[in-house]
């Protein structure tokens, strides 16, 4: 009963932070929440013993998500543009979709039962071939790390990529290159030092013809 009413706990404050993270125009605000969310469904994970997964979510969901949408926060404006579009299409599919969810989850078998489909087609022979086969104690290390090695190596991939690729946004190895400074057109330099070039031989042509008056002009004083 205890597990039941915690699980319950657990999907009423979801449900209430997805409604706040709508409802909100601050980005801050719907950052910090949707971080919030993660950690609450890493908690319902543990909650249904899957600590694999929970430390998945509470790492890529809680913590690294968190971390490149508030680096992202330096980019963009505080707020949230108002939408003024109609919402009730949105909310219609949403609705029923989670209708659908909803029916498809009555129809499974009840929580761990142990004649479930998951119990009775692979799981006894993980459970029996962990340590005669493969000498490995643990039944979930030896699902993750030999039968289901590839896949686990495709997800390390996978978590390896976004880790490197959040790292390489923090530190500014993706930003654009600034756009050089449009260089001064040669052509215009060139004619604006011609001018001046002129403009200083013009005045000194004019200074040079007029000693050449003053001492025409002494000359004939003299004379």
């Amino acid at each position: 009963m205890s597990i039941v009413m915690i699980n319950i706990f657990l999907v009423t404050m979801m449900v209430v932070i997805a409604v706040m993270v709508l409802r909100t125009r601050r980005l801050f605000a719907a950052i910090v929440m949707t971080g919030a969310y993660s950690l609450i469904s890493a908690a319902m994970f543990v909650n249904l013993d899957a600590v694999d997964v929970a430390f998945t979510e509470a790492a890529v969901g809680a913590g690294i998500s968190t971390v490149l949408l508030l680096a992202a926060m330096a980019r963009l404006p505080a707020e949230e543009k108002p939408f003024k579009r109609n919402q009730i299409g949105p909310i219609i599919i949403v609705a029923i979709v989670g209708i659908l969810l909803v029916t498809a989850v009555t129809a499974l078998p009840p929580f761990g039962a142990p004649d479930a489909p998951v119990h009775t087609h692979v799981g006894p022979r993980y459970l029996a071939e962990s340590y005669s086969k493969l000498h490995i104690p643990n039944a979930v290390t030896t699902v993750l790390a030999s039968y289901r090695g590839f896949d686990t190596l495709g997800e390390t991939i996978v978590i390896f990529a976004a880790g490197l690729g959040v790292v390489l946004l923090l530190a500014g190895h993706t930003k654009t290159a600034s756009a050089p400074k449009t260089p001064v057109s040669k052509q215009p330099v060139v004619a604006s030092t011609k001018k001046t070039a002129k403009k200083k031989a013009k005045k000194s042509a004019k200074k040079s013809s007029a000693k050449k008056q003053h001492v025409k002009a002494k000359k004939g004083g003299a004379s």
